[in-house]
């Protein structure tokens, strides 16, 4: 099923390497049941040998019983070094005292089934590695018991473990720790057919809210995040790019200053010191020109009247095609319409970013906090002309990321300028860097138009996308005949019983440059798409509540959401005085969320946001309090989205900082409350879920509360 939605979403030619990495994810464990390679293994193997053993790709196991878990994954806040190890540890049957992670190297075996490269994204690491952590946790219990059988001269079947040992069933004073045992199981071929995985009635970690792995090295300051890399002899660059995006640096005086060196590096320049305030005062000095570009007369105004000429152009892309639209409309009864806008948006991390580069003639080690190593290695190799076995990547915690660190550009800057100077270099963007060249959110337009019978149910409905592509510019060869999927992510699959459906897209790119943004297409399409069905749901007098169940009536997981949330959030009675209420409901990354936002209104003009309840479908809850925290810091996140935009003026980015890019204060933060629905089906995204539709549901509030729609983001109050 897993499968078939990554096909049906995933508009690449399928090719070699990505049929045999994603068949290793869903089938029984057809990747562990082989030796590790070679340099794999070696590279696995860096303790002392006979101290550690790695048993396969996934984990390896200390003669002190420490158990250390190889993650492919970055740990940018999301939790994923402890929902992952609890995967292998729930198989392997150990103490979680005795876990430990370890960022994995670079290698074939680690890449992401749907991205094609070691990446880590799409709120796919837990569902994408489910099976094989499990698999790989199995693998290596049945290893150890079958030694345990040997020495003791039983079959394995007579032999069960618990709590890091091998015990025999007849005798259970007769037990073995599997230090005792993996210097041998590793010698072991891995069983043909893989063992059998436990069922959900068995599970003793899956589905508990264990403590996070890394919150004591966050706690006590040993994490160590990009910006924390010190190297014997390194310097620090801060650098100044091209206030508008791809105009070249003509010139800068003076061209020297005391102490520091002076680089170019693309777009900008940098200046290196033994300090970072040093480099940093030293750009301060420096008055740079740069060529001028057409870019210079381009302003939001301009880039918004380009996209709404979108809106009624003659080519586009069809998304959806059902039904007879034409007579449908014309036989409706009542008519809606609207027209939606967001702008574009930064990432914001908390972290600028920042990498950390030593070249030297023969080798490369590289620092990084990075969703994407392997894409740092290739870039590096291409800059450097080293083979890639002469390029070390060490990936650090990311401090934020949503989808920036995604991008290379960074560590761009740092590898040329250590290559220049012969020094490892730490480059560290400002704050202001950071929000001027970020690779934004697209800003978006959209149009909605529907019919409704004598009921005022909704029996056609066509619908608009305008905007710029991100795979257009990040992966080309992933955009087929116009189309840009994650443009269109949340439209293209409406879960509502309405049988005549158009929806098509119009790729209108600018020179704004555009990336992955944390939930990325479906951020805004379900604005658009909750914000209009609560304009239909008016508009036939209905509540909205019981119009969407109307419309879900043969969707079960989201009648489900839906009548939780109703109950959850005491719906069917009259709203708190003073209280309005406003209701979304979305599936995203396999996941359905419904979201009710509870505001108050002052004078008409001033909302605020009193509370926020959540209940979530994500199949399995690997770890039920990661996952609340995921949902709490996705509305964070996208409550952001009502007060936020990336302006543009003269080609240049008017936002400096959060004074005037602002993100959510602590005053405002309302009262959370989640629900997990129970399941036992496989696990569903969580990272970027709760984002969507939390805005809709404010909005849609506000209509509640004073009977205008939003239909622009931001929200001015």
């Amino acid at each position: 099923m897993l499968l078939n939605l990554i096909m049906k979403k995933s508009p690449l030619s399928l090719t070699r390497r990505t049929f045999l990495n994603t068949s290793a994810i869903f089938t029984s464990g057809l990747l562990l049941a082989v030796q590790l390679p070679v340099p794999l293994l070696n590279r696995l193997a860096t303790a002392t040998e006979g101290q550690v053993t790695p048993l396969n790709a996934w984990l390896r196991i200390g003669v002190d019983e420490t158990i250390t878990i190889i993650m492919p994954h970055c740990e940018m806040g999301q939790g994923v070094h402890t929902a992952l190890p609890m995967l292998v540890a729930e198989e392997l049957d150990v103490h979680w005292q005795n876990i430990r992670v370890e960022m994995a190297p670079i290698d074939e075996i680690y890449v992401h089934p749907t991205l094609g490269q070691q990446a880590t994204g799409g709120s796919f690491s837990v569902a994408g590695r489910w099976l094989t952590l499990r698999h790989a946790g199995a693998e290596a219990r049945e290893r150890l018991i079958r030694v345990a059988a040997i020495r003791w001269q039983v079959k394995p079947q007579d032999c069960y473990t618990e709590a890091g040992k091998v015990i025999l069933t007849a005798d259970v004073s007769k037990t073995l720790t599997y230090g005792q045992l993996v210097e041998e199981a590793a010698k072991l071929n891995p069983p043909q057919e893989p063992p059998p995985l436990k069922s959900p009635s068995q599970f003793k970690v899956i589905g508990k809210s264990i403590k996070r792995l890394d919150t004591p090295a966050k706690v006590d300051g040993s994490a160590q995040f990009g910006i924390d890399v010190r190297v014997p002899g390194m310097w620090y660059a801060a650098v100044k790019q091209s206030p508008v995006f791809d105009a070249s640096l003509k010139a800068y005086y003076p061209t020297t200053l005391d102490g520091v060196h002076i680089v170019e590096i693309p777009n900008g320049i940098a200046v290196v010191a033994t300090s970072y305030w040093q480099a940093k005062q030293g750009l301060e000095k420096l008055k740079l020109r740069f060529d001028k570009t057409v870019y210079e007369q381009e302003d939001s105004a301009t880039i918004m009247q380009k996209l709404q000429q979108g809106l009624t152009a003659q080519k586009s892309a069809q998304v959806v095609s059902q039904g007879d639209i034409k007579v449908f409309f014309e036989t409706a009864k009542k008519f809606q319409e609207s027209e939606y806008s967001v702008p574009f948006l930064a990432h914001a991390t908390l972290e600028p970013m920042n990498c950390t580069a030593d070249v030297k003639s023969d080798r490369c080690e590289i620092w990084v906090g990075t969703q994407a190593p392997e894409k740092v290695r290739e870039t590096v190799a291409e800059l450097t002309e080293l083979p890639t076995e002469k390029i070390t990547v060490h990936t650090t915690y990311l401090g934020g990321s949503f989808g920036r660190r995604l991008e290379v550009d960074f560590v761009t800057q740092a590898v040329l300028i250590s290559k220049q100077l012969g020094k490892p270099v730490q480059v560290i963007w400002s704050r202001e860097e950071d929000l001027q060249h970020d690779f934004y959110r697209p800003a978006m337009v959209a149009n909605f138009k529907a019919g409704l019978d004598d009921k005022g149910m909704p029996t056609v409905l066509t619908a608009r996308l305008v905007g710029p592509s991100v795979l257009s510019r990040a992966m080309p060869n992933w955009v087929k005949k116009d189309l840009d999927y994650l443009a269109i992510q949340g439209v293209n699959e409406l879960p509502y019983r309405i049988r005549n459906l158009y929806i098509d897209y119009v790729m209108q790119n600018t020179f704004v440059p555009v990336g992955f943004w944390r939930s990325l297409g479906h951020s805004y399409n379900a604005f658009f798409v909750e914000s209009f069905i609560d304009q239909l749901a008016h508009a036939s007098q209905r509540d909205p509540y019981e119009f969407r169940k109307a419309l879900l009536t043969d969707q079960a997981d989201f009648l489900q959401v839906l009548d939780t949330l109703a109950e959850k959030s005491n719906w069917k009675n009259p709203a708190p005085s003073g209280r309005y209420r406003g209701l979304a409901i979305h599936q995203s990354f396999g996941s359905i969320v419904g979201q009710v936002a509870e505001i108050s209104v002052t004078n008409n003009v001033e909302v605020r946001i009193q509370r926020v309840i959540t209940v979530l479908h994500c199949g399995i809850a690997v770890n039920p309090q990661l996952i609340e925290a995921q949902v709490e810091s996705g509305i964070v996140f996208g409550l952001g989205m009502l007060k936020q935009a990336i302006t543009l003026k003269k080609g240049r980015v008017a936002q400096n900082n959060f004074d005037d890019y602002p993100i959510l204060r602590m005053a405002d933060m309302p009262l959370l409350e989640t629900h997990i629905l129970p399941s036992e089906a496989d696990p569903t995204g969580i990272g970027e879920v709760a984002t969507p539709p939390v805005v809709p549901a404010v909005t849609n509030a506000i209509f509640a509360a004073t009977g205008k729609r939003i239909r622009e983001l931001p929200i001015i109050t």
